[in-house]
């Protein structure tokens, strides 16, 4: 990195310093304020929001690195705009209605208190696994590829950075530098394709499908794929793209800060335009970097280094330095907005639970207290990920199919089916939980021992994760069906305007007239975006 590059770095972190000011000039006395930015924030910077929170270390470091090492069979996972759709059309309106603060307490209303605690715990279990651990790892990744600092200084520096403005400014800190990071971040991945697509020894979009190949440009991949089947990628990745996008408080308490359904809904919609941008953003640099390797021009030892190495190596002088913004920056925004889930779940739905008479600011300061202990948890879970096969966005997905189904199971039927009741979302609760962690135990087994199952657990072990995520969704509807049709039926007066089948006709003409015509144009063009690339990568 050359002067000028630290100079914009430099001006980066400054601007973010001046947003911090900002945010601390605003009130933090109560939980809404500190939780939820008063829930007093507009469509554009939801949108922003949700896009900043999803784009982070699992993209920046693991998409570009699976580009590169497979190709397109990931952007199945990136199309999920449509169900960014259903966030707003179809889930929204009833958290909005119920006004909670979490999606575990939304639990709590619809089936019971266990359930709500239940949903707690895990989520803060699988954000240690997953999205906390994911961007330490992800940030010493790039700190010493980019800026060759050592790793685990890099992961300390990350943490230290974002840790600061998230813990002192709370949410509204973390949705106003985060529409700021989209822009930078759009921008520089932007230039790293760009350029890289235009080197020589690519030439193009027409070169490039030539260097790499058929292979690399086919999203749809054979069922007995062994990592990528085209019907675990369809259809196992919706399940967790809804327990993600619609039901994960790492997600929707960005549009739960939203002043009203409409500018919700709608930060859903422009949030899920940016949603489609991936694909271009990341995995086609990672296939750039996979030609320019093939011809000679660029060298990296791990995927997971693609898109720090591609900034270094072919970006001049003051560009570089703002693409290098842009990579911190999306580090940064994706710990940031789990550091604030993980204050807000245990905060709102364990501390204050024990402590209901707990006042605006002791709420707050247990928020931040519980933001420390996540941090050092998903520090020490560090060591896993290191060793784990294939990149670092395969490791995620395949933990987040252990964890979603059951979760997806309990939100879907407990909204639009009104005789799901709380023994049933609690047995599924359990009975996922245990599936999880068995098949999760098997690969952290494998990944530290280099072990081969035989027999049954070698078969289990076997199923590609997104097979296994659908198998492990369909148990759970039958457990959530049969318990719950085999025991009494949850009270009408529990239910009212919680599922489809209880809202009232005042309810009703008030979602109705929460949307205009143009909400539903937007909304079909998203779709038709998507169709078009799916059916453009075939090969």
């Amino acid at each position: 990195m050359a002067g000028l590059d630290w100079i914009v770095i430099g001006g980066y972190f400054v601007l973010l310093a001046a947003i911090a000011i900002w945010v601390l000039s605003k009130k933090q006395n109560n939980a809404e304020d500190y939780f939820l930015a008063s829930r007093n924030v507009g469509w554009f910077i939801i949108g922003a929001s949700i896009f900043a929170s999803n784009i982070g270390s699992e993209h920046l470091v693991g998409l570009a690195g699976a580009g590169a090492e497979s190709g397109m069979p990931m952007a199945h996972y990136e199309l999920h705009a449509w169900i960014v759709l259903l966030l707003g059309w179809v889930f929204l309106p009833f958290y909005a209605r119920s006004g909670v603060f979490t999606m575990p307490e939304f639990l709590e209303k619809r089936y019971n208190p266990k359930a709500r605690r239940l949903l707690s715990i895990i989520s803060l279990v699988g954000y240690v696994l997953t999205k906390v651990s994911v961007s330490i790892y992800a940030g010493g990744i790039v700190f010493q590829a980019l800026l060759g600092i050592n790793f685990w200084t890099g992961a300390i520096l990350t943490l230290v950075f974002t840790g600061i403005y998230t813990v002192v400014g709370g949410m509204r800190a973390v949705v106003y530098t985060e529409a700021l990071q989209t822009f930078i971040l759009i921008a520089g991945a932007l230039a790293v394709t760009i350029i890289g697509m235009n080197h020589e020894a690519v030439g193009g979009w027409s070169g490039l499908k030539e260097i790499v190949g058929n292979e690399h440009f086919n999203m749809w991949k054979p069922i007995d794929h062994p990592k990528y089947p085209w019907t675990g990628m369809v259809f196992g990745g919706a399940i967790v793209g809804i327990w993600y996008w619609c039901t994960d408080q790492y997600i929707v308490q960005r549009v739960l800060t939203a002043k009203n359904v409409t500018e919700g809904r709608r930060g859903a919609i422009w949030g899920g335009f940016l949603k489609i941008l991936p694909v271009f953003l990341f995995l086609v640099p990672g296939m750039v970097a996979f030609a320019l390797s093939k011809q000679g021009v660029l060298q990296y030892e791990s995927p997971n280094e693609v898109l720090p190495v591609m900034v270094k190596t072919l970006l001049p002088e003051g560009l570089r330095g703002l693409v290098a913004a842009g990579l911190l920056a999306a580090l940064m925004s994706s710990l940031a907005s789990v550091f604030n889930s993980c204050s807000t779940l245990f905060t709102m739905d364990i501390y204050k639970k024990r402590n209901p008479d707990a006042t605006g600011k002791q709420l707050v300061s247990t928020g931040r207290i519980a933001t420390v202990i996540i941090v050092i948890l998903g520090f020490a879970w560090i060591p896993v990920m290191k060793n784990a096969p294939g990149t670092l966005y395969d490791y995620l997905q395949s933990v987040q199919s252990y964890i979603a189904p059951p979760i997806t199971v309990i939100f879907l039927l407990g909204i639009f089916h009104k005789r799901m009741n709380a023994k049933g979302a609690m047995a599924t609760l359990y009975v996922g939980l245990a599936i999880g962690i068995f098949r999760l135990t098997l690969d952290t087994i494998a990944t530290f021992q280099g072990t081969s199952f035989t027999g049954i657990l070698g078969s289990i072990a076997a199923i590609p994760f997104s097979h296994f995520a659908i198998l492990m969704f369909f148990i759970c509807c039958i457990v959530m069906i049969v318990v719950s049709l085999s025991s009494e039926k949850p009270s009408e007066a529990q239910l009212a305007g919680l599922t489809f089948g209880t809202l009232s006709p005042e309810q009703k003409a008030s979602n109705k007239a929460s949307y205009s015509w143009l909400d539903i144009v937007a909304s079909v063009l998203i779709i038709v975006i998507i169709i078009g690339i799916l059916t453009y990568f075939t090969g």
